[in-house]
Formats: structure tokens, sequence, C-alpha cells
């Protein structure tokens, strides 16, 4: 309590100050700050602990797994993704709301044409796009397969390429590659330490002017498409092989800087991997249920023309590499490898009860999850665990995101009462209401820019861009065992109300990441930790996240609430 005290009384009331006086000279204080320091300096590989990935959603209605037909529906998918592209760029996409409130639409500027470049000290964001009334902006995607790059325009005569078209465009691609050598694989340096990357990249410019060129190519594409030869689909409730192949595949395959890579599995599904500096995943949550509700209303078919213009074929881009090079792509490689293999990912389908039977209780359905995860996790380590949840702030200029930390005292108190042979029902479930009532205080608090997260990670840089000392309550070992830092062991965050899914990895080693979605009757959980800790397990915590979800409804039940 001294530390905490000694700092709001001394040292912090002054950062305040200069913090204030920052905003008054920017419109959002925190922009450039949260971008630097939650992104472009952090020198991990971003590609399995930054990105986010997921399985796309289709194969729940027009589109179940099936051979031979991959190519066909890629091409009705790179259409619907063109056509939320011309919206963005004609300015003809609504802002979303929170109830009657604006949300701020600037991350979607983000979607297309962006790509994160790699600098030894710090990486930068590329982006490309323009609306019309801005100017013209690139027009052409990438495609990867089997190590190699091509590209070709997504317009000819200024009309976007029609489902055939670009059909005719990736079976060349897939031809070309599949009586072929595999290429070198470039893209597999992405997935590297940031530091590497960069020097691996500078190297590679240094060898040729043209691989500059291929690298603008491809940092400019609106986005990747990848060809992935693997077929993950298991069956409907479980969708972690296809989770995996998506956040875990080959890394020869994607540009992962770049902010959207989609990937088309041989098996006729898809996923996406995507670098999370540019934007918040709800911006791909969006496109993404855009997609679903026009393959849902076209029955996954192309109803108009099958007329082929006289469009150019795609063209392969090709580096220019040396000894080095070569060995910088397999130590990437080999680097890559030995990460994914230790990520363990799980993703079910929980289908015993979603939305509405919790509604019916009258209780806040993203509450009673993230209760549910509390519970789990207390169980399973016998410890409360400090845990992130994503609360967004876009009501305001630039808004992302603000932290929302649900293990409360109040969550805690319920998970003792919860594991207490001893304690009765009612005690159990006045516990289990309190919890819910902070939990809920707090959301709203975040979301309406009153959370503190974001605030001290302010007084903290404010004091290392004045060249102080850092103030105690930061190296206070408390401080980041209670999450401060990044060091929360629950990384969680609700992908909302739609048939989208996504995963990340853990924010730490000894963590989970912790995903989910809500239907009306089922929810599904992604759950990711690394093998190497010996402490944690993703698929213990799910079951003990499914009896805990049992548990709390009977309570609620019982209540009559």
């Amino acid at each position: 309590m001294n530390t905490v005290r000694k700092f709001s009384e001394g040292v912090g009331r002054e950062l305040h100050q200069k913090l204030l006086q920052r905003a008054k000279e920017k419109r959002n204080w925190l922009e450039e700050w949260w971008l630097d320091t939650a992104y472009l300096e952090v020198r991990i590989p971003s590609q399995l602990n930054v990105n986010f990935g997921g399985p796309g959603p289709y194969l729940e209605h027009f589109w179940p797994p099936a051979e031979g037909i991959s190519l066909q529906r890629t091409s009705i998918i790179t259409w619907h993704t063109l056509q939320y592209w011309d919206l963005l760029r004609t300015e003809r996409l609504a802002p979303q709301k929170a109830g009657k409130t604006p949300l701020d639409m600037d991350q979607f500027r983000m979607l297309y044409s962006t790509c994160k470049v790699p600098g030894v000290k710090k990486d930068t964001i590329r982006n490309y796009f323009k609306t019309v009334s801005e100017g013209p902006c690139p027009s052409h995607l990438v495609v990867m397969c089997r190590g190699r790059i091509f590209t070709f325009d997504a317009l000819f005569d200024g009309q976007i390429l029609t489902p055939p078209e670009l059909l005719r465009q990736l079976s060349f691609v897939k031809k070309r590659c599949e009586g072929e050598p595999e290429g070198d694989g470039v893209g597999a340096l992405t997935s590297d330490e940031r530091t590497r990357w960069a020097k691996a990249r500078e190297h590679l410019v240094s060898i040729d002017p043209h691989n500059k060129t291929i690298l603008e190519t491809i940092q400019s594409t609106l986005f990747v498409i990848s060809l992935d030869e693997s077929k993950p689909y298991s069956r409907p409730e479980n969708y972690t092989n296809l989770t995996a192949a998506a956040l875990t595949g080959d890394p020869t395959i994607r540009w992962g800087d770049k902010s959207y890579n989609s990937i088309a599995f041989s098996d006729g599904t898809f996923g996406s991997t995507c670098d999370h500096a540019p934007y918040d995943a709800m911006v791909l949550i969006s496109m993404c249920w855009y997609l679903d509700q026009q393959i849902r209303a076209t029955e996954g078919q192309w109803k108009g023309s099958d007329t082929i213009r006289q469009i150019p074929f795609p063209e392969e881009l090709l580096f220019t590499l040396d000894e080095k090079a070569y060995s910088d792509i397999h130590h990437a490689k080999q680097q890559y490898l030995e990460s994914t293999q230790d990520l363990q990912i799980v993703c079910y389908a929980f289908t015993a009860f979603g939305k509405l039977a919790i509604k019916q209780r009258k209780l806040h359905p993203d509450t009673f999850i993230q209760l549910a995860m509390q519970l789990a996790y207390y169980k399973l380590h016998k410890k409360p665990g400090s845990c992130y949840e994503t609360a967004t702030t876009r009501r305001f200029y630039h808004g992302r995101t603000e932290t929302m930390r649900p293990c409360t005292q109040e969550a805690v108190n319920w998970c003792k009462a919860m594991m207490d042979p001893a304690c009765e029902v009612k005690a159990r479930r006045t516990a289990m209401l309190s919890a819910f009532n902070k939990h809920n205080k707090l959301m709203s608090e975040a979301q309406d820019g009153n959370g503190f997260d974001r605030h001290l990670l302010g007084l903290y840089l404010i004091a290392k861009e004045d060249g102080r000392p850092t103030p105690e309550l930061f190296s206070d070992p408390l401080y980041s065992r209670s999450g401060g830092g990044g060091n929360f062991v629950l990384s969680s965050s609700l992908v909302g109300y739609t048939t989208i899914m996504g995963a990340v990895a853990p924010m730490v080693h000894h963590g989970y990441g912790f995903f989910y979605r809500i239907r009306d009757d089922s929810i599904v959980i992604s759950v990711t930790a690394w093998k190497s800790c010996h402490e944690t397990d993703a698929a213990s915590l799910f079951n003990l996240f499914s009896s805990s979800m049992h548990e709390m409804l009977h309570l609620a039940t019982t209540a009559n609430l």
C-alpha cells in the first residue's frame, strides 16, 4: 500500500500533470505510444506471439468441407472480400454503434493494403489504402503457394474481377506450382524475431534493388491469398485443427506482417492470420461476418456471368537470393517450427447452452463466461489468475482498447465460496451476484475511458520520455504479478455474438490465451497454452470451464433470478 500511496502523493502527481499537458496537445494522447509499446517496439516474433488467426466460419452452412472445389470457393470469397474493400473505398460502410453511440471507424482503413515493416529497433506500419475521394490506391492481390509468390490486379478496366475470372487466375497459380519444384519460401522470414528479420530484409534489398520492388508489391497488396495444401477440418464441434492450421501453419505461404492473410485449405475450408499492430480483431470480425452473410444470402454460389475477359495472367515475383538469404530463411523456419510445436491449442464448441439460457436468468452472457473462466482457473491452479479482458474504447477518437481486469476481489471470494463444501447455496449465490455486479461496473468504466491500465502506462512512458528513473510502483513485483506490464496469466477476449472465431497465443509462458464467441445455444472457446510450461494445460482448463458453466447455470436457476 505504501508504494501506491507514495506514488499517488509524489511522483505520480507530477507525471499526471505532464500527461494532462500531452493530452492538450494531442487529440489522442495514447495513440502513438500504444502502437509503439504494444506492437512496434516488441522484438519477439509477431507471427505466433502477436498475430491473431482463426477458422473461417463458412463451413457452418453452405460450405461443408469438400475436396476439389477449394479454388471455386476461394474465388467467391475473394470476390466478396473485394466488395467489402469497395464499400470502404467509396465510404459506404455504415459506422458501427454501441447502443446509440457511434464508434470510431479509423481502424478499418488498416484492413487492406497495410503491412508492418521490420526495423532493427522498432517496426513501422505502411498503409497504402485511400478512399476514392482521397485518390487512387493499390488494387493488386498477392497469391502465395508452395513457397512461391504471384501477383495480379483485382481490377480490369476499373471493374472488380468476377469469381470466374478470379478462378482462372488462381487456377493458373495452382497449376504452375503443382508441376514445378517448391519456391524459396521467403515469406518465412516474416516469422522470425523482429530484429533478425529487419537485418535479413536489409540484406535482401542490398543484394538486388528488384527485391525492394517485390517487397513493396507485397506490402501494398490488398491482402494475401494463401493456397494451403493441408486439410485441417475435423468435425463441427471441434475447430482445433482448423484453428491450429490458421495460427501455426506453413510460414512460407503467409506474409506474417500483412494485416490480412486469407488462407484457403485444400479441403474447402478457410482461415486467416493477421498482424495485430494496425487494428484490433473486431475489424476482421466485421469483415468476416459480412462475408458470412453474403455467402448465406447467395447460398455460396456465383449467379452472375461466366464470361472471362482478356485479363493478363498472374506474374511470379522472384527474389534474387544468395547464401546468406537462404540461411536466414532456414533459420526463420526452424525458429518458427520450434515455437509452433510448443503451442497447445484447443478450440471446442460448448453446446449445453448459450446466450438464451443465460439471459433468461437476467445475467450478462459475457460476464457469465468470464466468471466461469475465473472459476476454472481457480480449480485448476488453486489460486486466482490475473486476467486481461478487452474493453473497446472506440467511442473516443481513434480509441482502441482498455484493460478490464476480471480477477476482482469479489470474483475471488465467489471462487472460494464455490470451492468450500461447507458454504451454503444462498451464500454462493450472493457471492456470485456480487462478482457479476463488480465485473459489469468495471467493464462500463473501462469502455467509458475510466480504466486505469492505459493511464498507468501513460505515467510510466512520460517518466521514460523525461529521462526520469522508473517509478518504484512499476518495479514492485506485485505490479507484474497482478498483470501489469502485459503479464496477465489469462489473456481473454469476447470476439462477439457472430459465427466468427479466433485465437491468440498466451501473453506469458505460464499463461493462457482464451477467446470465445457467444451464440444463442452454444459457446465456442479457443484456449492456448505453451506445452513447455508444465503447470498449464489448455484441455484441462476447457474441461473445468465446461463444468463451471454448468455449476453457475444451476446456481442461477435455483436462485430464481
